[in-house]
């Protein structure tokens, strides 16, 4: 039984992902819908109006013939821990991030589809559902009864598989922990990357794989100069894919660099 005198630490659940160990196969973008009851994609949908929480991007080094090199950066919501912008211009207080979690939180409940969320966000990692959920005669039976489907004219991200978190709470309480204590779980999209590209965890913990990573020499986060504080942490040891993520600070009149 966990002391009730003993304080407890928040956690700062986040993320590293290895882009040099993925290969692009989408794998994490199938597990996230199918853990999130993501519907498949309308018959109007285009690259503007598509429905994902996690998109995979190629990205290369503009490089021709033999000297051509290419990558994959799986980008979902970074859930920035400083100044989040989301937050900020939300006029429902439809977004949050938690303080137990560090997670950036979006209550369809009170989104009105101003989408002031999505211009707000420099990661573009927000989307807009235009079409009220449907999936092929059959299908809704196999939805996950954990995760309540978004109806249409909402705005929709990566919420680090929060059905996952109250299943592990849950579980944490029934071993007699505090409900107000960190709780290991996993993601869907880490669990089904097949080249364990993705480590995730709680980044307050010094010693958990996911801290180690962030701290590796090669990683790096996206538009860090911006300040958000993401919790997506990438790591390659290509100097090339490094440069990518790099981003103007503010006011310094610089452009981003993508040698």
């Amino acid at each position: 039984m966990t002391n009730p005198n003993k304080p407890v630490k928040a956690a700062r659940y986040g993320m590293a992902i290895d882009l040099d160990r993925c290969s692009g196969c989408g794998a994490c973008m199938v597990a996230c819908a199918v853990e999130n009851n993501v519907p498949p994609a309308h018959q109007g949908a285009n690259d503007r109006k598509g429905l994902t929480w996690v998109r995979v991007y190629k990205v290369d080094n503009g490089g021709e013939g033999d000297g051509r090199r290419s990558a994959f950066i799986p980008v979902m919501c970074q859930h920035c821990g400083n100044e989040t912008p989301c937050v900020h211009v939300c006029p429902q207080q439809a977004v949050d991030v938690d303080p137990s979690t560090g997670v950036v939180g979006e209550m369809p409940e009170r989104c009105l589809g101003c989408r002031y969320c999505m211009a707000a966000c420099p990661y573009h990692a927000r989307y807009f559902n235009w079409w009220d959920p449907a999936w092929p005669a059959g299908m809704e039976k196999a939805l996950n009864p954990d995760v309540s489907p978004r109806m249409r004219g909402v705005v929709e991200k990566c919420n680090f598989c929060h059905g996952r978190w109250h299943a592990a709470r849950r579980q944490a309480v029934a071993d007699g922990k505090s409900d107000m204590e960190p709780v290991a779980y996993l993601p869907a999209c880490a669990e089904a990357c097949p080249a364990k590209a993705i480590t995730f965890g709680d980044l307050n913990d010094a010693a958990s794989p996911v801290a180690v990573a962030a701290k590796d020499c090669n990683s790096f986060r996206l538009l860090e100069k911006l300040d958000t504080d993401p919790k997506i942490h990438y790591i390659s040891k290509r100097d090339w894919v490094r440069r990518i993520a790099d981003a103007p600070r503010p006011g310094d009149g610089k452009e981003s660099r993508r040698g």
